[in-house]
């Protein structure tokens, strides 16, 4: 069981999942595309969670996130319960869809921290060598709806999804919330200094191939993977798993004290409770006090929201 999370409204992420096994279970098709832009903006939708970018591969996906009102667990829940649902009904499967380890939520303190995992996310298929350019890459990527400032557009899937079913639209929009601290930006500056960040981190994966005679897998192969297999490199196990990126030193040790903090409380509160005491977790606490009823101290009362 992973250590318990603060919840906290307003608070910005790189959210991670992998495919079971690291199969290639998103491999690039239309109806997968699709259905990962339909499943994540009703998911979106219901959690009100702001949607920064996203970026695929054909094992995993990452997204920037802004958790507006403290309701990430949900649409993490809602969100990859769908997806895995069509996928598997999709490719004719059964077994579990996503890897079993956790979820990877890294918390992002500072603008320039987003603007950064944006670029990590954007640019990923071509610092994975699979192809050279994002716009070349066959599955879903938000560079291109983030310069037109546009909305990804999905219909609802054919599969798994009951036709008959009002409560799920027709058609669902996947807007694109401007990263904290560029909203007073025009519009063609925001985009210009996205594209750079991300032109950055493709000449990089250029100037790794180039040194380590990398070759690049392209759009054609990655179309014609069979999503059944997976990479034949071996994946680094029993690394550290970050809960906050942050360049800036002291705001990195802040946040990481904060969380600290939020673990020595919940504990503290958690023996209480366990010996019969009155107990008050710690704001943020969100399973124990949303479904079990449990008391949860007010924002403020214990960690400042970010």
């Amino acid at each position: 069981m992973s250590l318990p999370r603060a919840v906290i409204p307003g608070r910005r992420y790189l959210i991670t999942r992998r495919c079971s096994e690291r199969r290639f279970l998103m491999r690039p098709d239309r109806e997968t595309n699709n259905a990962f832009v339909y499943c994540m903006a009703l998911a979106a939708r219901k959690s009100k969670v702001s949607i920064v970018c996203v970026g695929t591969t054909s094992n995993h996906y990452h997204a920037v996130v802004i958790d507006n009102h403290g309701r990430l667990p949900e649409f993490l829940e809602h969100f990859h319960k769908l997806f895995a649902k069509h996928q598997n009904a999709l490719r004719g499967r059964w077994e579990a869809f996503w890897a079993t380890e956790p979820t990877s939520i890294v918390e992002l303190p500072n603008s320039d921290d987003v603007l950064a995992k944006m670029a990590y996310a954007i640019a990923n298929p071509c610092s994975s060598h699979l192809v050279d350019r994002v716009h070349v890459w066959p599955g879903v990527e938000s560079l291109t709806a983030i310069e037109e400032d546009l909305p990804l557009v999905a219909s609802k899937p054919a599969r798994f999804f009951d036709p008959d079913n009002a409560d799920l639209p027709d058609v669902v929009q996947l807007g694109f919330r401007r990263a904290p601290g560029f909203e007073r930006l025009p519009h063609v500056e925001y985009a210009k200094l996205v594209r750079q960040q991300v032109d950055q981190a493709v000449a990089k994966a250029a100037a790794e191939r180039l040194e380590k005679g990398i070759k690049l897998v392209g759009r054609k192969a990655v179309l014609n993977q069979h999503w059944s297999h997976r990479p034949n490199t071996r994946e680094p196990r029993r690394g550290l798993s970050p809960r906050v990126a942050c360049r800036n030193k002291w705001a990195r040790i802040e946040a990481l004290q904060r969380n600290k903090a939020f673990l020595d409380q919940y504990r503290g509160a958690r023996a209480d409770h366990l010996a019969g005491r009155e107990a008050v977790f710690p704001a943020g606490t969100w399973w124990l006090c949303r479904y079990a009823g449990l008391s949860c101290a007010e924002l403020g009362a214990n960690a400042p929201p970010s």
